[in-house]
């Protein structure tokens, strides 16, 4: 493969879900505060809707004559968060039935549709990124696994840009960055530190793309 051209852009947009009413599945993603792109309808029977979960740049959509999959197949959506708890909290406040917080036992075991198969309770140790799940489905079945991440791994970003998807994740990220702070300046003899914005910065540009953290 010729790695001297640059490759073209290809931005997964969206992902269609297999299910058996549209209209109760409409609901369902309504009742979550997704934004609804489309709902679109043609004479041959084609139908087309489109829900996009807050802060995220892919949607999923569903209809009618628009897959061949059985109804609740798609497993495994990935929908990132900066605090899983709190993510998971809020669904539960909208009515949805959601797992607790679990982390893998075993490599794969978020996948498995059966609580306590391989999970453990509560978030990873030290809530390292990647390691902390919560899960739900819609009313087909479809899974989405609610996973934390905090700290990008290198590569997985675009390395020309930094950017937050909702004011709530900036938050948790300046919370990181706090506390962090603060350990700097306990080791640095407690003194205030004029440059903390500066500090801040350069900490969460590193943490968002994986790069090694001030200290």
């Amino acid at each position: 493969m010729n790695t001297t051209t640059a490759a073209t852009a290809l931005k997964l947009e969206a992902v269609v879900i297999p299910v058996a009413d549209v209209d109760r599945s409409k609901k369902f993603y309504d009742g979550l505060g997704w934004r609804q792109d489309a709902d679109f309808e043609f004479d041959n029977g084609f139908r087309v809707v489109q829900f996009t979960p807050p802060g995220s740049p892919a949607s999923i959509q569903f209809g009618t004559n628009i897959t061949t999959a059985e109804p609740g197949t798609a497993e495994g959506l990935y929908l990132v968060v900066s605090d899983v708890q709190k993510a998971r909290d809020a669904l539960e406040a909208q009515g949805v039935d959601v797992s607790d917080v679990f982390h893998p036992d075993v490599p794969g075991a978020q996948f498995r549709p059966l609580s306590g198969d391989g999970r453990l309770a509560g978030a990873a140790d030290d809530r390292a990124s990647y390691g902390s799940f919560a899960s739900f489905a819609d009313p087909d079945g479809n899974t989405f696994l609610l996973q934390e991440v905090t700290t990008r791994l290198p590569g997985r970003i675009d390395a020309t840009a930094t950017s937050y998807a909702t004011a709530s994740d900036l938050a948790e990220a300046l919370k990181r960055a706090a506390t962090a702070h603060g350990e700097h300046e306990a080791r640095n003899g407690g003194e205030y530190d004029e440059a903390w914005p500066e500090w801040y910065a350069a900490y969460m540009f590193a943490e968002f793309r994986g790069e090694p953290l001030p200290e």
